[in-house]
C-alpha cells in the first residue's frame, strides 16, 4: 500500500473477507497529455464499485503540503459522474476518528457485499500476520506495569487518550484501552480477593507510606545500581527514602545502554535526575579499560546523536589489535553461517601461527551476540577445530551487559521489511505511549542503545555480517560516518545503489521473461523498478 491509511483499510477489508483489487486501472481510458491512466485506490469486482480514499480533514481540506490535491479530487469525482461508474469515498478524518469502519461497512453492505469477519483467516504468503496472543499478553503486561509505575488510573488513561493529537490513529489506541481497562480491573480485583499486591503496587505503597510519614526509614545512605533501568515508581521510592535532611542518595547508571522497558524502565528518570531529586553532583566515569580508543570513538559518536542523553567523552588507554570494526557482506542470508565459520577459522589460524596475539589463557575469546535467541544458530557448529585457540560462546545482546570478549560477532546486521532485523523497527508498540511519560522520542532510541551495548563488549574488534540488499540501517550509518568499510568475505569493497523509493533496499539485477531488469531488493514490499536495461538486437 502507498500509505498507512490505505493499509488500515486493506486490513479491514481482508478481515471481513471482502474481495478487492488495489489500484486496478479504471475501465475507461483516461491517459492524455495532462493525466496518466487513472487507477482508483480500491475496486470491488463483485459489485463493480470503485473506492477512493482521500487525504481530507473534517472540513474537506487537504494537507497544506499537498499542492493541487483538491483539483485531483474534483477531477476524479467528475470522471465517475460522467462515466456513470459507482464510487464511494473515505477520508483521513474518518480514519482518525474511527468512523471509517462503520461508514465503509454501511456503504458496502448497501451495495450487496456481505461482510464475513474472521480473525483466523489465513494470511497470504508474504503478508504480515496479526499480533499473536502471546505477544498481546506481553504487551498488556508491559502496559499494566507502565500504568502502575506512573500511578495512572483508568480514568487518567482515558484522559491521555483524549489528549492524543487528532492526526494520530486514535481508533487503535481506543480499541486497545477498551481491552486493557477491564483486564486491569480484573487484575486488581483478583489481587484484592487474595489479599495480595503486585510488584508495582508494592513500590507505590511503600513510597506512599514514606511520603505520608507512616514509616520512617533508618537509612542514611541509599545506593542504586543500573539506574538507567529505574522506573518512575522505583525513583519515587528512592526519593521518598531520602526526603528528610541528612539523607543521601547515590545512583550509578549509563543512559547510553539499553534499558529494561518491559519492567517499566524510563530513561528520563536518569537523564532528568535533577528534576527528580533536586540538586546533586554528577560524576562522569569516562575512562574505560575495555575497548580501544577507535572503537570508543565510533560507538560514542553513534549513540550520542541522541542529544536527550547525557554527554560524555569516553577515553581509553587500551591498545588496538587490528581493525576495531569490520563488516562483511555475503550474497544471500543463507550464506551468513558459512562466512562466520570461515572468519572464526581464520582467527584460529592466526592465533596458531602467531599473526594474532592470544588473549587470556593462550586463547582469544569470541562472543556471537544475537539480537534474537534464534541467532544462536551462528555459533560455529564444529567448535572442536578451534577449541585450542578460540573460545566461542553465544549471548543475546540484552544479556551481554557487563560481559566482554576479545572479538564480538554480530551475525545478522540486516534490515528486512518482514522477519528478524537489527534494528527491530517494532521494538515498542505505540499504544504504550498511553501509559508512559513523555521521554526519549529519538527514532529507534532503544535499539540504538542496544547496538551501543553490542559494540562496547569487544576488547579488540566488532565483526559484523550482512547480506546483499538487506544491509542494516545501523551498519549503513557507521559506513557513512567513515567508521567501517563494507567488503565481501575476500576483502573487496562492496558497491551498491540504494533504492530511491523505499530508502532501505538496493537495486539488484534480475532476469525476467523480457530480459534483464533492475528492481529493489525489498520486492515485493517495494515494487520500484528503474528504466529497463537495453538488450542487444538478435
Amino acid at each position: 500500500m502507498r500509505s498507512r491509511e490505505e493499509a488500515i483499510l486493506a486490513n479491514w477489508l481482508f478481515y471481513n473477507g471482502v474481495e478487492y483489487r488495489y489500484e486496478e486501472p479504471y475501465k475507461y481510458r483516461t491517459a492524455d497529455q495532462d493525466h496518466r491512466q487513472y487507477r482508483p485506490d480500491f475496486y470491488y469486482p463483485g459489485v463493480d464499485l470503485y473506492h477512493e480514499h482521500f487525504a481530507l480533514d473534517a472540513q474537506g481540506e487537504a494537507p497544506p503540503k499537498f499542492a493541487g490535491y483538491l483539483d485531483g479530487v474534483k477531477w476524479k469525482r467528475q470522471l465517475h459522474s460522467e462515466r456513470s461508474t459507482a464510487l464511494i469515498e473515505t477520508t483521513s478524518h474518518q480514519i482518525r476518528s474511527g468512523d471509517v469502519f462503520e461508514h465503509l461497512a454501511r456503504e458496502l453492505t448497501r451495495r450487496g457485499i456481505e461482510l464475513d469477519p474472521n480473525p483466523d483467516r489465513e494470511v497470504p504468503i508474504g503478508g504480515q500476520r496479526p499480533m499473536e496472543p502471546a505477544e498481546l499478553i506481553g504487551l498488556m503486561r508491559t502496559f499494566i506495569s507502565h500504568a502502575k509505575s506512573n500511578c495512572l488510573t483508568i480514568s487518567a488513561l482515558r484522559q491521555r487518550l483524549d489528549s492524543i493529537p487528532q492526526e494520530d490513529f486514535k481508533h487503535r489506541y481506543r480499541m486497545f484501552l477498551n481491552i486493557a481497562a477491564p483486564i486491569i480491573e480484573a487484575w486488581d480485583a483478583a489481587l484484592a480477593a487474595e489479599g495480595g499486591i503486585d510488584f508495582e503496587d508494592m513500590l507505590n505503597l511503600a513510597a506512599s507510606h514514606l511520603e505520608r510519614g507512616r514509616y520512617e526509614a533508618p537509612y542514611e545512605l541509599i545506593m542504586a545500581d543500573e539506574f538507567q533501568d529505574a522506573s518512575r515508581a522505583r525513583a519515587r521510592l528512592c526519593r521518598a527514602l531520602v526526603k528528610k535532611p541528612g539523607r543521601f542518595f547515590f545512583a550509578v547508571g549509563d543512559d547510553w545502554q539499553s534499558i529494561n522497558r518491559f519492567a517499566g524502565a524510563d530513561v528520563s528518570v536518569m537523564t532528568g535526575f535533577r528534576e527528580w531529586f533536586g540538586h546533586g553532583q554528577i560524576l562522569k566515569l569516562e575512562q574505560t579499560f575495555r575497548c580501544p580508543q577507535a572503537l570508543c570513538d565510533a560507538s560514542s559518536r553513534f549513540v550520542s546523536k541522541n542529544d536527550a542523553q547525557i554527554s560524555k567523552k569516553v577515553r581509553s588507554a587500551t591498545p588496538a589489535v587490528g581493525p576495531v570494526l569490520q563488516a562483511f557482506q555475503v550474497d544471500h542470508r543463507e550464506k551468513l553461517a558459512d562466512a562466520i565459520d570461515q572468519f572464526v577459522e581464520r582467527l584460529s589460524q592466526g592465533v596458531m601461527d602467531g599473526s594474532i596475539p592470544p588473549g587470556r589463557n593462550g586463547k582469544v575469546t569470541v562472543y556471537v551476540l544475537g539480537r534474537y535467541n534464534a541467532d544462536r544458530q551462528y555459533v560455529p557448529g564444529r567448535k572442536g577445530r578451534f577449541a585450542r585457540w578460540v573460545d566461542v560462546s553465544f549471548l543475546t545482546i540484552h544479556r551481554s551487559k557487563g560481559s566482554e570478549a576479545d572479538y564480538v560477532i554480530l551475525p545478522e546486521m540486516l534490515s528486512a521489511p518482514r522477519g528478524r532485523s537489527f534494528p527491530n523497527t517494532r521494538a515498542d508498540d505505540p499504544v504504550l505511549a498511553l501509559a508512559m511519560p513523555a521521554g526519549d522520542d529519538y527514532p529507534l532510541g532503544e535499539e540504538r542503545r542496544l547496538f551501543y551495548v553490542a559494540l562496547t563488549r569487544a576488547r579488540r574488534s566488532v565483526v559484523m555480517f550482512t547480506a546483499r540488499g538487506q544491509c542494516s540501517h545501523f551498519l549503513r550509518e557507521l559506513e557513512a560516518d567513515g567508521a567501517v568499510a563494507i567488503t565481501d568475505t575476500d576483502g573487496k569493497a562492496v558497491r551498491e545503489e540504494g533504492c530511491p523509493s523505499c530508502k532501505q533496499g538496493v537495486l539488484m539485477l534480475r532476469s525476467g521473461p523480457y530480459g534483464k531488469f533492475r528492481s529493489c531488493s525489498n520486492f515485493p514490499a517495494c515494487s520500484y523498478k528503474p528504466i529497463r536495461l537495453a538488450t542487444s538486437a538478435p
